[in-house]
């Protein structure tokens, strides 16, 4: 065994003993003071072992996966391996949501009590609706919001009002909107990785990016499409430093403005945005007219909803009233500030433990004074997934990601994976992913 392999080990282990205490404290927590919220801490979720419908899909998924896609990902065509990444990913979300069966799993998902599809019937009046929608933040106001319409921006129930006045309505088209879209974050962040690091390390970290156990929670929840818009954003933002392209930059800005109507915490990804403008700043320097370009894009939405009559700042102010009135003021941080990172990696994996173990040593190896233009591939995808951990760990000491954190931190957590391409012996380490991924649906029924 290498000195590599065996610091690898050392973090997955550590990572393991985290998970592990955080399960035992969390227990006794919730059973002792009942404050966490959660059946089966850290995660939302409950003990059911279960086998369903998309069991034997998952199961072959996972084995010829590990056992092809180290190979194809190495040889396919770069466009063929994006369709297929796309293809894998999509069925790999909906064969593990499918375990807890159609209505269960993927139809009954967002028309729970405080999922968007509740209030569908509110936004017939579109205009009116956004107008209204601080009214209804805090709850005690008269018709408050369910739990997930008030702690978004407009953006997210839109998302779902607009799929029914399109004809597509009801949980099973929401659903597959959500399993769609959320696989194509997938596509996002190899593309994004080889236009700021290299086409070899975007192939290594393609089964990994594909055969992700945060596949879980992307199956079927509105932030998995969260996360797909994030993607793109930093992906389009990528392909226009290094091809020097306003009409990309213009998009970039478009999505960051959409992302950030998504999700309140998704401001955040703005630090993977500032890790591409670094890692590609001779791009802007040689055409400044690409920031112009972002800046002019990122203005379209937030204007657009202003226009409309909402506020998102007295919305983000009025939802933390909201999420301190609810169980959120009543969640210990002390517990979650720590709990919240072993939900990570249980989204993430071992493998991503030990492949951020290896991006440290490459970032490091660097040097502070080496500028991101000359340093090598490997460095330039460390800086890119440590800007996204620094987001995820700025997330998570702002107390207001208490719990639950498996599903809301899935924007972050893509960005994380591609650090699994620093790893020899990937078949060994998809095997672990698999059976994680394969566990924990099969183990535990997870909801929100």
């Amino acid at each position: 065994m290498t000195r590599s392999l065996r610091r690898d080990l050392y973090a997955v282990g550590a990572a393991a003993l985290l998970v592990a205490v955080a399960v035992l404290v969390g227990r006794h927590i919730q059973d002792t003071r009942h404050v966490l919220y959660v059946h089966w801490p850290p995660l939302l979720a409950r003990w059911d072992p279960h086998v369903g419908p998309g069991t034997p899909a998952a199961v072959l998924l996972a084995v010829a996966g590990v056992a092809y896609g180290p190979s194809l990902a190495a040889r396919l065509a770069w466009p063929a391996l994006l369709a297929a990444a796309w293809s894998a990913a999509a069925a790999w979300i909906l064969s593990l949501a499918l375990v807890d069966g159609w209505q269960r799993g993927v139809a009954g998902r967002l028309t729970t009590r405080e999922e968007y599809l509740r209030v569908i019937g509110r936004f017939h009046d579109i205009p009116t609706a956004l107008r209204d929608f601080t009214h209804h933040i805090v709850a005690g106001t008269p018709d408050p919001w369910p739990a997930h319409v008030a702690g978004h921006p407009p953006a997210a129930t839109l998302t779902f009002v607009l799929l029914d006045h399109a004809g597509l309505r009801g949980g099973g088209w929401a659903g597959m909107w959500c399993v769609l879209t959320g696989a194509t974050a997938c596509v996002a962040v190899l593309v994004a990785v080889r236009a700021l690091a290299d086409e070899t390390l975007a192939r290594g970290a393609a089964p990994f990016l594909v055969l992700t156990p945060a596949a879980v929670w992307f199956g079927v929840s509105a932030d998995g499409w969260f996360a797909a818009v994030a993607a793109w954003t930093v992906a389009l933002l990528a392909l226009a430093v290094t091809r020097r392209s306003p009409v990309l930059a213009a998009a970039s800005g478009l999505l960051l403005g959409l992302t950030c109507y998504l999700s309140y915490g998704l401001t955040l990804v703005a630090l993977p945005l500032l890790a591409v403008l670094l890692l590609g700043r001779d791009g802007v320097r040689g055409r400044p007219v690409l920031l112009a370009a972002l800046l002019a894009g990122l203005a379209v939405v937030p204007v657009a909803f202003t226009l409309a009559g909402f506020d998102w700042w007295t919305a983000y102010h009025l939802l933390v009233t909201r999420y301190f009135q609810g169980v959120g003021g009543r969640r210990p941080y002390g517990y979650w500030v720590w709990a919240n990172l072993a939900c990570t990696v249980l989204i993430t994996g071992p493998a991503t433990v030990a492949g951020l173990r290896r991006a440290s040593v490459a970032l490091t190896r660097t040097g502070a004074g080496t500028p991101p233009r000359t340093a090598g591939a490997p460095a330039r995808l460390a800086l890119l997934v440590c800007a996204a951990l620094l987001a995820l760990l700025i997330a998570d000491l702002s107390g207001m990601s208490k719990a639950e954190t498996e599903r809301i931190w899935l924007p972050f957590a893509m960005w994380l994976l591609p650090a699994c391409a620093y790893l020899p012996r990937p078949r060994a380490w998809l095997t672990a992913q698999t059976a994680l991924a394969l566990l924990l649906n099969h183990l535990l029924l997870t909801g929100w």
